[in-house]
């Protein structure tokens, strides 16, 4: 692939497909890859800018681990389709949801509420059922079997990635946390300058990313891309209705298959019967139905009830609002 891309084109593309992984944790992060390209620091940096501002890079930074702090929920609401424009945008505009996806099913417009705690998250949900006055589906998840949204660029293909749960974040590094789920800054000390920020030193928040990516707090410390804007458009949402005490030997199976990029129990409700769920990400619909029917068959699930929900339209995608927003409502609080 890369052999007929433009000399830009190549090196964007490793800029963002090498480093989903092992991003430098050293004072001068752009130094180091801008010399493992072979290039300079100014160009490295220059890109990484310009990715940011064409949406292809979300942001350099970490994704936490389930039970790092905060609270997220998988919810749907059933729109009438002459409604699903203007009740996505009252959804979108919940500082709390971070996800908002239109899908193919009755029940048609998904979205995930991340936010502080329980209570805060169960009260987003509230209200917007209130505004919409629709019911919405609440489907918090039971158990992450596979939580990684990075895979290769070049090829498609996935890395095994081992999900567990993790070690609450302490109150005292919340704040580190925060200035994680913002992004790294493109500067020449970017840990220098979220350690000013928060009142640490660089060498207590290089060491204590390090000691998170290490005991898995962190599950993946990088660039942190959006597949939408590269290609990868075909995404579709799988669920099964597994009995329930055989859930985790299922879900164990389905998160070793190919092509899988996220697997997880969740809790049924009222109206909706599946309890296991998997996301393909392709770059067509018959590429990812392709690799959903083989990770059924593979993984045992082809005599259970199932549906495919391919996304139509995406109104939101942005990180998760875990610290960012308790770090705000903390400070607004104070004052």
């Amino acid at each position: 692939m890369t052999a007929h891309l433009e000399p830009m084109a190549a090196l964007d593309l490793c800029l963002l497909n090498d480093w989903q992984r092992d991003f430098p944790l050293c004072p001068r992060p752009f130094d180091v890859i801008a010399e493992a390209l072979r290039t300079s620091t100014t160009l490295v940096q220059t890109r990484y800018r310009l990715l940011l501002t064409t949406g292809a890079l979300s942001r350099i930074g970490g994704i936490f681990g389930v039970g790092a702090g905060g609270s997220a929920m998988l919810c749907a609401l059933a729109v009438a389709p002459d409604r699903l424009q203007a009740v996505a945008q009252q959804v979108n505009a919940f500082d709390y949801v971070n996800h908002n996806y239109a899908r193919e099913h009755q029940w048609n417009l998904w979205f995930v509420v991340t936010a502080p705690s329980v209570a805060e998250r169960d009260a987003c949900v509230a209200q917007i059922e209130a505004i919409t006055g629709l019911r919405a589906l609440r489907l918090p998840m039971r158990r992450a079997f596979r939580i990684d949204l990075g895979f290769d660029l070049r090829t498609g293909h996935t890395q095994p990635v081992q999900t567990r749960r993790c070690q609450a974040i302490a109150d005292e590094d919340r704040s580190l946390a925060a200035a994680i789920e913002g992004g790294l800054p493109i500067t020449e000390w970017p840990y220098a300058q979220w350690a000013r920020q928060i009142g640490w030193t660089e060498h207590a928040v290089l060491n204590k990313i390090h000691e998170w990516v290490e005991v898995g707090v962190l599950r993946r410390w990088g660039a942190i891309v959006r597949h939408h804007e590269l290609g990868v458009t075909a995404n579709a949402m799988t669920v099964f209705n597994v009995p329930d005490e055989q859930v985790s030997d299922y879900g164990q199976q389905l998160a070793r298959q190919a092509g899988i990029t996220l697997c997880y129990a969740r809790h049924r409700d009222e109206g909706w019967p599946f309890n296991l769920y998997c996301m393909v990400h392709g770059r067509s619909p018959s590429e990812t139905r392709q690799h959903i029917e083989q990770a059924r068959q593979h993984a045992g699930l082809h005599r259970f009830d199932h549906a495919v929900l391919f996304s139509t339209e995406r109104f939101k995608q942005t990180g998760g609002r875990y610290f960012r927003l308790a770090t705000v409502s903390a400070q607004a609080e104070a004052a």
